[in-house]
């Protein structure tokens, strides 16, 4: 499927007409921008064969409040810290968003989910693929969910600020900043901003919230986002 064939959805409830509006913004722009390649996407497979067969083994909730993306989403030990919530954690680290795209059916569709919690495009980013093609990318994963399921929230969690990709960050706020306005234009898109409050008084990075790598993040970064997005899966709930 084409990014841009993602605006033009004929969703049962109408999610055509805000994909329409959002072409206008998203396509002109990309004609302009070169395109980075996508990485191929089956160097997840055995990842993802092991989720199919945990799944032949285990039952899972309904109407859960399932986690997708990058290395961020599986080192979120989420069922800890949200422990009376119905949570199924299908990252796979290193994720793109287009790697999400490619999966969308095996981690996140087949499962019925009530919310999905997304987290990717840092590491899109970091391997220099514009901000355009980013955002494009992420509107392919809202159309696909919402085709089949239109009734599911979706949460997407903004790019962190880090210390090793500082430089990328004004990048990665401008796709914050094109997500967030995307996610007003429906009532079951939400925004969790999770970026600003790891930012110290001096506007960078707080260190403590870092791991030795720089990217990855310590258990009092885990709690700044915990506390983001309980507070807003209470507002959805």
């Amino acid at each position: 499927m084409k990014r841009s064939e993602c605006l033009r959805f004929r969703l049962r409830d109408g999610v055509s007409a805000m994909f329409a509006l959002c072409s206008l913004w998203l396509i002109v722009p990309s004609l302009t921008e070169a395109q980075h390649n996508d990485p191929d996407p089956e160097r997840f497979e055995q990842q993802i064969s092991r989720f199919e067969a945990w799944d032949t083994k285990n039952s899972h909730p309904t109407k859960a409040i399932l986690f997708v993306g990058s290395s961020s989403i599986v080192m979120w030990n989420s069922a800890e810290r949200f422990p009376n919530l119905p949570l199924i954690n299908r990252g796979f680290g290193g994720s793109h968003v287009s790697d999400v795209n490619h999966y969308v059916e095996q981690t996140v569709l087949k499962y019925s989910p009530s919310t999905v919690v997304f987290y990717a495009g840092d590491n899109d980013l970091g391997a220099g693929k514009s901000v355009t093609q980013v955002f494009e990318d992420y509107q392919e994963f809202v159309g696909a969910v919402l085709e089949e399921l239109p009734e599911s929230e979706i949460v997407f969690v903004a790019v962190k600020p880090s210390i090793r990709r500082w430089s990328l960050w004004p990048k990665m706020q401008e796709l914050n900043e094109k997500v967030h306005s995307f996610s007003g234009l429906r009532a079951n898109l939400h925004y969790a901003d999770i970026a600003t409050p790891m930012l110290g008084k001096d506007g960078t990075p707080m260190p403590e919230l870092f791991v030795r790598d720089g990217l990855h993040m310590t258990s009092a970064g885990y709690d700044i986002w915990t506390d983001v997005l309980a507070n807003l899966l209470q507002s959805i709930h």
